[in-house]
């Protein structure tokens, strides 16, 4: 067997072992990869990282992250129109999604949040693989279409890289949340490239029929990465509503209209209504195809005010019509003749479905007031963002789903999660290797 001492590990078994893995493709999910932001007119300047950040964090968001979807392009654009947010593909990709906040603070806490892909990256590299030969990162502009054409070119160039660099083997895709729906769409859009370059697919946490409960109050008050005390050094709920509401990522996670749910999901709004003088409390409940008329409603009057002048961001109905196209081809979309497709799920935590704003004691009287307010909600069995329901619903002929009780992001650190990755990658540990980050610069269910 040898010895597997740290210190015996030598240059020469680890070669030998590259040859006998088929390389591992990492995909991150929504907010789940670093995005810097560089002057177009200066190739050569440093960049700066917008997303994540501890310190500034507000401030930069707003100055340089905030964007506006151009429906003649498909892209959502910076509002600052001299920079360009860009995905740092340092370390083979793998940079951009493992600490999301690599500076030193961040490190000296060890502040678990940011702590993206780390743990999986360093048990993958425990198992034998290597950085560039047998192991990649995929990170992306989480702000943009799941199937926007840039990001389906980029994604196909790294399967070719990670082909071509561990000798012509075939890739094995580890997605997590939103970055499922990334495979998917490659998938269903180029079907025979997607056969030709990936062996085993492991997805895990995606929201495959939408994340309703988080998605619906994300569109209408924003989200918020992180909770407790450091959300004081973090991007406030409010900032990151104003970009959410601009981001085709989003609206293609809406609930699907057209999946056979337990119950469908719905955002409630208790209604001062006056009729004829008098006054009443209803309950209204808006389902899947009825809510684009509360968005609407609710966000007449959304805007934003930056350098010095006031946007406009309603409802973005451009954008809404292209999440329905993009629904159909997720809908679409088949699993390949050789392919092996695995999916693991959280379960055992309380995850928003249902969305209410208002109450039978406190109102709304103008559905505005929606933007301005704090949801509660219904809750159903998943990983705290994303439920069971539709996690599990690929529709795929899948080799193994497993349900595991851990949160949403826990999952890429869960230690059964690993050991079925392990499994099914036919892998075992091999020495306990810390990797490091590095920078160049600073059943099938078909419903």
């Amino acid at each position: 067997m040898g010895c597997f001492c740290p210190c015996c590990f030598d240059e020469s078994f680890s070669d030998q072992v590259d040859l006998e893995l088929e390389p591992v493709l990492l995909i991150s999910g929504i907010g789940g990869s670093i995005l810097t932001c560089k002057k177009k007119k200066n190739k050569s300047g440093f960049d700066t990282r917008v997303w994540i950040r501890i310190l500034l964090a507000d401030l930069e968001f707003k100055k340089k992250l905030w964007s506006l979807y151009n429906p003649l392009t498909g892209y959502t654009e910076t509002l600052d129109k001299d920079t360009e947010i860009v995905v740092p593909d340092d370390d083979y990709g793998l940079y951009a999604i493992d600490i999301l906040d690599p500076s030193p603070f961040v490190k000296c806490i060890h502040l678990s949040e940011v702590y993206y892909f780390h743990d999986m990256i360093n048990m993958l590299v425990g198992c034998g693989y290597k950085k560039g030969t047998t192991l990649f990162g995929f990170g992306y502009d989480f702000r943009q279409s799941n199937r926007i054409d840039k990001l389906m070119q980029d994604l196909k160039v790294k399967l070719e890289t990670a082909n071509k660099a561990s000798g012509g083997r075939k890739v094995n895709i580890i997605s997590h949340s939103m970055g499922g729906l990334l495979v998917m769409c490659f998938m269903s859009l180029h079907h025979e490239i997607f056969s030709k370059y990936v062996s085993k697919w492991i997805c895990i946490g995606c929201p495959f029929q939408g994340a309703p409960g988080c998605i619906n109050d994300s569109i209408l008050t924003g989200l918020q990465f992180v909770e407790g005390l450091e959300s004081f050094f973090f991007v406030s709920r409010w900032t990151m509503h104003q970009l959410l509401v601009e981001c085709p990522s989003i609206y293609e996670m809406l609930a699907n209209p057209d999946f056979y749910w337990k119950k469908q999901p719905e955002i409630q709004v208790w209604r001062k209504q006056s009729n004829d003088g008098k006054t009443s409390i209803e309950l209204e409940s808006y389902g899947p195809t009825e809510s684009n008329t509360l968005f609407r409603e609710a966000l007449r009057n959304n805007e934003l005010t930056y350098d010095g002048k006031t946007v406009a961001l309603p409802f973005n109905f451009a954008i809404s019509r292209w999440a329905a196209e993009t629904r159909n081809v997720l809908n679409n979309a088949k699993l390949p003749d050789g392919v092996c497709f695995y999916n693991i799920y959280g379960v055992s935590f309380d995850t928003p479905f249902d969305v209410c704003y208002g109450s039978k004691a406190s109102p709304i009287e103008d559905l505005s007031e929606i933007c301005h307010s704090m949801p509660l909600y219904s809750y159903v069995d998943g990983d705290e963002t994303v439920s069971a329901e539709s996690a599990k619903a690929d529709g795929f002929a899948a080799i193994e789903r497993v349900a595991i009780a851990a949160r949403h992001r826990e999952l890429l650190c869960d230690k059964t999660v690993f050991q079925h990755i392990k499994k099914w990658l036919g892998v075992e540990q091999k020495v306990n290797i810390h990797s490091k980050t590095s920078r160049v610069s600073d059943e099938p269910v078909r419903q």
